[in-house]
């Protein structure tokens, strides 16, 4: 069954063990490749996406689309990783104003 892209859009996504990951906002497209590359979801479950952060759901991971999208695969939970902070240069390090 093909499905347009623009069919996609408002789509239910679903992980493999039934939980509701959110709605497809959008379609992230190779162009070059002429194919589907990823799902947008805008606003994502927060049980299981960090303060329910837009993430862009690989479409390799999409197992079946009908009524509703069931991924084949989606982590227990997405954490986002806070980069550690940098060290302010030191005086004798900073340049001076000109």
């Amino acid at each position: 069954m093909l499905v347009e892209m623009t069919e996609l859009m408002g789509r239910q996504i679903y992980t493999p063990d039934g939980r509701l990951l959110g709605e497809v906002d959008n379609v992230v497209v190779d162009v070059e490749g002429s194919k589907i590359d990823g799902l947008y979801v805008g606003e994502t479950s927060p049980m299981l996406v960090d303060d329910s952060r837009a993430t862009n759901v690989p479409y390799r991971w999409v197992a079946a689309v009908n009524d509703v999208v069931l991924l084949k695969y989606f982590p227990k939970r997405v954490s986002l990783k806070k980069a550690p902070a940098r060290p302010a240069p030191a005086e004798e390090d900073a340049v001076p104003a000109r």
